[in-house]
């Protein structure tokens, strides 16, 4: 499962994130790391971007970052 397929809400831990190398180290920086818990807090009214909140703080990221970020649900 990845990040946008998520539901309002919905808790998660991440597992691994796919992608490029400067992409996957942009998303390392923002925090989402393996292990990290994240909830789904919004969807855009047109589904895109995503705000998810992690380590205290909310994060927004695009539908196809989210796709590249395998979680688990917790």
């Amino acid at each position: 499962m990845t990040l946008d397929q998520l539901v309002r809400d919905q808790r998660a831990v991440v597992v691994r994130i796919s992608g490029e190398r400067a992409l996957r180290r942009r998303l390392l920086d923002m925090g989402l790391v393996p292990g990290e818990q994240v909830t789904l807090t919004a969807i855009a009214p047109l589904g895109d971007p995503i705000e998810l909140t992690l380590k205290g703080y909310r994060l927004s990221l695009r539908k196809a970052e989210a796709r590249l970020v395998v979680v688990e649900p917790a």
